[in-house]
């Protein structure tokens, strides 16, 4: 069981919890949806035609349309935060804390959660995105890099309208993780009027240099790799073996070391294992493992997507504008943080100067601390922990004054 945990994990549905096997796991969620849009102008000035993209709902929406949750997701995930598509399919990442009775009460809420623009599971049967691996209809090939380059406001403004499409006009709450939660303080910047509650999990608010140049190493063995063609491998063999690199990075900065050597304890690792010794091109059993991983996942992947999404994060803002105090100003909802207290990723650093900006603003800011062992993934793999802390920040009034 710990190995298939495991594997989930590592293909990118990051789902790992103690409490919630994949038996008790809901059945509420069976329908993937789909939201087009004519065009679509980016931040960039930019515009194309015919935009798609998946989502999915749980729970229903009241006569007021006033109990709508918009889930935002990570970097490699897609809009299935909850339920099942089958009895034995996989559950939402975000099952643990979505459903009836739970934080997330779909007995209260209607749930939606949306894929992004270039989703990087463009080849899985259960995403549906526009990115540059979609066909340019004035073209009829695909876009590459003549793709316009994607801001965490675009993924929001494509979110926007598939809200209005459905006669929303003011969200209960936003809430996301890592990513996520970029696209989740960016709705709470943009659009203050639509958003009187915003949760960000594993996050931050902008991105500083150090994250900038680390995310430039998920982009680097994609362009190195000679098949990547300056984006343009869709008629030839694509670049498999750098964006296999780039997940066993992503994969291992998302994971604490304790972690992946509890990993390497179940794969009996050792540093004088006899294939490393003897062939400088044999792996150890932990670097096969995550090799394998990493290749599975690029199966339904795309290279150019990830470099999109790559630039989305190095380029976020919140609210977009000059410094993250100037970002910050308009918002006007409540905010809780949820860092994880070792993450090496989105260190901590990062949502405790969103809470001190916030505060420093006479915003109502919580700080809330998630533990476990699994570092950046604690926002995924533990969620649990925080039932009784979303539940009743979703109950507060927004005019409740809150801070921590």
């Amino acid at each position: 069981m710990l190995m298939r945990i495991i594997l989930f994990i590592i293909i990118g549905l990051y789902m790992f919890n103690t409490e919630v096997t994949l038996a008790q796991a809901q059945t509420f969620s069976k329908e993937k949806r789909e939201f087009s849009m004519p065009s679509l102008t980016f931040f960039n000035g930019q515009t194309i035609p015919d935009v798609r993209v998946g989502w999915e709902a749980y729970g229903s929406l009241n006569e007021a349309k006033d109990n709508a949750i918009l889930i935002t997701h990570y970097f490699t995930g897609n809009s299935h935060a909850a339920g099942q598509y089958s009895e034995d399919g996989e559950p939402g990442y975000w099952d643990m804390i979505i459903g009836p009775g739970k934080a997330i009460d779909t007995d209260i809420y209607y749930v939606i959660a949306v894929d992004t623009l270039a989703n990087l599971g463009v080849h899985d049967p259960y995403v549906i995105t526009t990115g540059p691996a979609s066909i340019n209809p004035k073209t009829n090939k695909p876009y590459g890099l003549s793709f316009p380059v994607i801001t965490m406001r675009d993924q929001v403004n494509v979110q926007k309208a598939l809200i209005e499409s459905l006669g929303i006009t003011k969200l209960h709450a936003v809430i996301g993780a890592s990513m996520g939660s970029m696209q989740a303080l960016e709705w709470a910047s943009a659009y203050p009027e639509m958003v009187p509650r915003v949760a960000a999990v594993i996050g931050s608010a902008h991105s500083d240099a150090w994250t900038t140049t680390a995310l430039e190493h998920w982009s680097m063995p994609i362009k190195l790799d000679a098949n990547w063609n300056n984006g343009d491998y869709y008629d030839n063999k694509p670049p498999i073996a750098g964006l296999t690199a780039s997940l066993m990075a992503i994969t291992q900065t998302a994971l604490h070391p304790n972690y992946m050597n509890l990993i390497g304890t179940q794969l009996g690792h050792f540093p004088l294992e006899d294939a490393p010794l003897m062939n400088i091109n044999a792996d150890h059993a932990i670097t096969t493992w995550l090799k394998q991983r990493a290749a599975e996942r690029a199966e339904v992947m795309d290279a150019n997507h990830l470099l999109y999404l790559v630039r989305a994060c190095q380029l976020y803002m919140a609210g977009q504008k000059g410094s993250l105090k100037e970002g910050l100003t308009a918002l006007n909802a409540k905010v809780l943080l949820m860092p994880a207290s070792n993450d090496l990723l989105l260190m901590p650093y990062h949502l405790e100067l969103t809470h001190q900006a916030l505060s420093d603003m006479g915003k109502s800011s919580e700080l809330i601390y998630l533990d476990g062992d699994f570092g950046h993934l604690n926002g995924l793999a533990t969620i649990a922990q925080a039932n009784d802390t979303l539940r009743e920040f979703l109950k507060r009034s927004p005019t409740d004054n809150h801070n921590d």
